[in-house]
């Protein structure tokens, strides 16, 4: 079975119909939502709507989306349907994060499209990947899966170069190594619960397979 072919029937087990359909239709779903202003995206952005106590993103994210922190994530060069997909999950609170959910729940869908307009717009000035020791196992696990385990390569979704997949799978490849490793626990202990594919995938890895390939997505180009 190829990796594509693994990777879709983890798939078919993981998510009920309905998410497979919502999946499906979300390219279809992201060009027919209303046109996103960047300009008004990076007003928000740099300096938050004062008048309704909503704080300037750069605050925690950085200048232009390149968090200078490993504990939040940079957002430089994301796909914009992802960040809106991301920032509505905080908004409903089925991403947990006290922070983000208070944030997200002060904006319109309009201006989350706005924001990630802009965000996408920005070049991601990139981690780098830190541990000579385990490039090579983190390497595998990219680009070929774990076989024994059924995890499927992250390749296949996002990307030989980590860059993701519009509107369906984010864009990964110069992310923190500490933000990548630590969404990945949370998807396997349960505590982020938004992509039932991804927690069926980290369900199956170790704690050093996760650390392994986190670091080496870091270097990814």
């Amino acid at each position: 079975m190829n990796r594509i072919a693994q990777f879709l029937a983890i798939v078919a087990l993981a998510l009920p119909a309905a998410t497979m359909t919502s999946l499906a239709s979300a390219a279809e779903q992201a060009a027919q939502a209303p046109k996103a202003d960047p300009a008004k995206g990076e007003t928000l952005y740099t300096q938050g709507a004062p008048d309704r106590n909503v704080p300037a993103c750069l605050s925690c994210h950085g200048a232009n989306g390149n968090s200078g922190a490993a504990a939040n994530p940079k957002l430089a060069g994301q796909h914009p349907e992802y960040i809106v997909k991301e920032l509505q999950n905080f908004k409903a609170k089925t991403r947990n994060n006290a922070i983000m959910s208070a944030y997200a729940a002060t904006l319109s869908d309009q201006e989350m499209r706005d924001v990630g307009a802009y965000l996408a717009k920005q070049g991601l000035k990139p981690a780098t990947a830190k541990n000579k020791d385990t490039i090579e196992a983190g390497q595998k696990i990219y680009r070929g899966g774990i076989a024994a385990k059924a995890v499927p390569a992250c390749a296949a979704c996002h990307g030989p170069t980590g860059a993701g997949i519009p509107a369906q799978y984010p864009r990964i490849g110069g992310q923190w190594a500490d933000y990548t490793e630590a969404q990945l626990v949370a998807f396997r202990q349960g505590t982020r619960t938004n992509n039932p594919v991804m927690t069926a995938i980290a369900a199956r890895m170790s704690d050093a397979e996760i650390k392994a390939v986190a670091d080496y997505v870091a270097g990814v180009r």
